[in-house]
Order: C-alpha cells, then sequence, then structure tokens
C-alpha cells in the first residue's frame, strides 16, 4: 500500500513539475572551454534528476559491495542457529518419545557443534537425561561436565546445571551429593519450587524428619505440592519426630499440629507411645480415644488395650461404648477381652475374645485366649491356643523327627593286641549312636544322654562282664604319651 502511495505522489510531482517548466521556457548555457553547452530549462531539469539518481544508486551499490562480508558472516550464523534448533527440537522429541540413543547422538553432535552457550549447556542437560534414561553414568557425568564448563559464570545456566545434575543423583539415591548442589539454591523466598521440591526428597532420602516437614509446609502453602502427597510426608515425618522427642519438646511439636493431623491414626499412635514412655498414660489415652472415636485402628485398639489394672476400668467403659456402634469390629472386640483379662475379669474376657476369634482368626487373639487359659489353670487348652497362635502366623516350623539317626562307625580304626597289622572289621551298627546330644532307639524308648552309658540286653550285659566291649578296645589301647610308655617299656604294654 505504501509504493502506491509514493507512486502517486511521484506521478503528481512530475505533472506539476511539467507544468511550471511550460508556464517558463529559457535556456541554461554551460561554459568550459573549450566547450559551451546550451540547454533548454526543462532538459536541464531533467538530466540533474537523472545524474542525481544514477549517484544514489551507485553509492548505494558500493555500500552494499562493502558491506557484504557482514551480511555473509550474518547468514551463516543464521542457518547454523536453524541447525542448532532443529538439532534441538529433534534431540527433545525423541526423549520425550523413549528414543533415547538416537536423542543422544543429535544432542551430543550439537553439543560438539554448536557456539552459543546457552544452546550448549541445554544439549548437554538434555544429553545428560537421555545418558541417564539408558543407565551410562559414566557418559552421562562426562556430558554434564561439558555443560558445567558450558554454563561458565552465568549464573541462571549453571543453577540449570546443578538442579538437572541433583536430580539425576537422587535418582541413584545419592542423596548427599544432590543437597550440596541443591542448598546454595534455597533462599528465603523459596522462588525456586522445583528445587525446594528436590530438596524435600533429598531429605526424604536421608531421613531428616524436621526438614521434611518443614519444607512440606512451604510447600503446601504455595500450592506446589499435591494436598494428599503433601499429608502423607507430614504424617510420616510428624511420626518420626514423635518417636525421638522429650517432654520439654512435647508441647511445640504437638502444638504445631492441626487438629485433623492429631486425629491420623499414624500421629495418634506415635503421639501415644511417647506419653506411655514419658509415664503420662492418662494423657495417652486421651489421645488415643479422639483418634478412635473417628476410626477404628487395630494397631490404636491393641494400644489402648495395653494398661494396667488400674486404668483397666475406665478404658473398658470407653470400648463399650464404641461397642454399640460396631458390634462386630474384631479389633474391638480383641481389645476388650484384653481389657478384661487387665481387670481380672475371666469370664466376660473369654466372651469377648471368642466372638472376635469367630469373626478373624488372629494371632493376638489366640496369645490372649493362651494366656488365659494358663492362669486359670487348663493347661491343654492353653497349649491349643498357642499352637493355633503359631499357624495363625504361618509360622514355618520344620518337623522333627523323634529318632535320631545311628553314627556310621564303619570306618572308625580297630586296634587289636594280638595282631595290629590285621585289617579293621567293620563294627557292627549299633540300634543308638552318640551321634546327638540324645539318642533314642526305634521301640520308642525314652532318650538317652551321650554321657550315660545306654542299657544292654541281660545276656549281652553277662558277656561284658567278662571281656572288654568293642568301645573299650578302642578306648584303652591307644596309650597315653609320658604315662603308658614307661610301663610298657617295664610291664608290657599296661593298660589305663
Amino acid at each position: 500500500m505504501r509504493s502506491w502511495i509514493w507512486t502517486l505522489i511521484l506521478f503528481a510531482a512530475a505533472v506539476a513539475l511539467a507544468l511550471v517548466l511550460r508556464e517558463h521556457g529559457g535556456n541554461v548555457l554551460i561554459v568550459a572551454q573549450p566547450w559551451r553547452i546550451e540547454l533548454s530549462l526543462s532538459l536541464a531539469v531533467v538530466l540533474a534528476l537523472a545524474a542525481f539518481l544514477v549517484l544514489h544508486w551507485l553509492l548505494r551499490a558500493l555500500n552494499w559491495l562493502g558491506t557484504s562480508p557482514g551480511r555473509l558472516r550474518a547468514w551463516r550464523g543464521r542457518r547454523a542457529q536453524k541447525r542448532d534448533v532443529e538439532l534441538l527440537e529433534r534431540g527433545w522429541i525423541n526423549v520425550l518419545e523413549g528414543r533415547y540413543v538416537q536423542a543422544e547422538k543429535d544432542l551430543s553432535n550439537l553439543l560438539s557443534r554448536t557456539r552459543s552457550a546457552d544452546r550448549k549447556v541445554l544439549a548437554g542437560l538434555s544429553a545428560a537425561r537421555a545418558l541417564h534414561l539408558l543407565g551410562e553414568t559414566a557418559r552421562r557425568d562426562q556430558v554434564l561436565r561439558l555443560a558445567q564448563e558450558g554454563a561458565g559464570q552465568d549464573s541462571r545456566l549453571r543453577q540449570a546445571v546443578d538442579t538437572v545434575t541433583a536430580e539425576m543423583y537422587l535418582d541413584q539415591n545419592r542423596a548427599e551429593e544432590a543437597l550440596a548442589l541443591l542448598e546454595p539454591l534455597q533462599d528465603a523466598s523459596s522462588r525456586f519450587l522445583h528445587g525446594t521440591r528436590l530438596l524435600l526428597r533429598a531429605h526424604r532420602q536421608l531421613g531428616h524428619a524436621d526438614r521434611v516437614y518443614e519444607l512440606t509446609r512451604l510447600l503446601l502453602r504455595r500450592g506446589a505440592i499435591d494436598e494428599t502427597q503433601a499429608r502423607q510426608f507430614i504424617r510420616e515425618s510428624t511420626a518420626q519426630r514423635l518417636a525421638r522427642t522429650d517432654e520439654s519438646g512435647w508441647n511445640a511439636l504437638w502444638g504445631d499440629l492441626g487438629a485433623d493431623e492429631r486425629l491420623d491414626p499414624d500421629v495418634a499412635l506415635a503421639g501415644a507411645q511417647v506419653q506411655a514412655r514419658l509415664g503420662h498414660p492418662a494423657e495417652s489415652a486421651r489421645i488415643l480415644e479422639a483418634a478412635l472415636g473417628r476410626h477404628l485402628d487395630d494397631r490404636l485398639l491393641r494400644l489402648y488395650a495395653h494398661c494396667d489394672a488400674a486404668q483397666a476400668g475406665q478404658r473398658l467403659g470407653h470400648a463399650e461404648l464404641w461397642l454399640k456402634s460396631n458390634p462386630d469390629h474384631p479389633g474391638l472386640l480383641a481389645a476388650l477381652g484384653q481389657l478384661c483379662l487387665a481387670a481380672q475379669l475371666w469370664g466376660q474376657g473369654e466372651h469377648y475374645l471368642e466372638r472376635s476369634l469367630a469373626l478373624r482368626a488372629d494371632t493376638h487373639i489366640h496369645a490372649l485366649l493362651g494366656n488365659l487359659h494358663d492362669a486359670l489353670g487348663h493347661p491343654d487348652q492353653a497349649l491349643r491356643n498357642w499352637r493355633l497362635a503359631c499357624q495363625a502366623a504361618d509360622a514355618e516350623i520344620p518337623a522333627v523327627s523323634r529318632l535320631l539317626p545311628a553314627a556310621d562307625t564303619r570306618g572308625d580304626p580297630h586296634f587289636d593286641e594280638a595282631d595290629d597289622t590285621a585289617p579293621a572289621e567293620p563294627a557292627p551298627s549299633a540300634p543308638y549312636a552318640a551321634s546327638g546330644v540324645y539318642v533314642q532307639d526305634e521301640t520308642g524308648a525314652d532318650a538317652i544322654p551321650v554321657s550315660a552309658p545306654a542299657p544292654e540286653p541281660p545276656a549281652a550285659a553277662a558277656a561284658a562282664s567278662g571281656s572288654a566291649s568293642a568301645e573299650d578296645e578302642y578306648f584303652d589301647t591307644a596309650p597315653i604319651p609320658g604315662v603308658d610308655m614307661s610301663q610298657t617299656s617295664d610291664g608290657g604294654g599296661a593298660r589305663k
């Protein structure tokens, strides 16, 4: 549109100039010895304009020729930038599609060719991500070093390299190294939310419950973390903090929790255990009662039922109120049975335990019934319930044979005074042998300790009274150094 406007303006100027020159006719005389040039005014004006235009275009052509190297360099730069962008885009697409090998090739090619610091860092981090997903950690660390060198002193690029490196370290459970990279990035304003999330992940791997609690609260306030996940992290970290707190730190820690958080089963369990450990059973019961009033958790019920006789009556009252709205809860019935045992209400305790056992076979219930029958003097029933407790716990007890295998004495050395060179005859297999702590024959008789001699049949005992047994011959024939040697030289080998 602008070109059309300028064309109309030029036409209008030409028409106006022609009209002016038509009314003002004259000549132009140019004297340059030895030449004398005479022109009309109209022709002189046209020639002047033509000379101006020719000179203008000539000067522009000379300027274009003079700036050609710069334009060539700019064109090459634009072409290189286009090629770099294409390689970077193709590499990222391959990473997202899972073609890590091809992505690493394209990005490594870009890393070695590009002259832009930004693209060098982006290519290095992208190639490192592809190598990390391929499991080639040595090459990944090498590419990360190249990206770090490409970042130079640019703080923004160095933060990007540190963040990506820390995230890869966390994937390998190298939390301490990741923490060393992430801590300098954390500031009071917490602008780097991704870095804060990585810090939270590092502290969770290291088990730093206090830092996990603080960072989770911070991210939750800023809406940078899923609320369900945040509640889980707060619950886990609070339970860990409560487990190691003492009397002085209890009020601050418990007071920082919200009402809903205190009713969480894990938090309530940890808090009740702390109060019981500190010697405050009433406070422990109050925490458990508040949480159990919201949800009947088996762990809380078992801890609530663990008390002495002085508190059993009061806790029984609360538990019976819960039973009205939950008459078929096996955990609650088991807790009532245990509380009755603590209060020495044997009949009522057995009733609750039997009702719970009818709903669910549980190791704890069988064990409580075994203890109850043992206290009442019913050993058979107690033993039966203890065995059922083992079966309910899926205890794999290997079957033990009552008969121990006899020892194989055929390879033992045999000494004979008459002829020491005679080959030893294999000893007859005995119905018992000293191969264990106790031995037992196949007749079902009681086991015999190895230290006591086994009973012999009457005929064998009579025969043994006149001659030494095979075992005596084996043990008594060998001379004792320092004792039997002198007797042998004097008396012909006396035995000990």
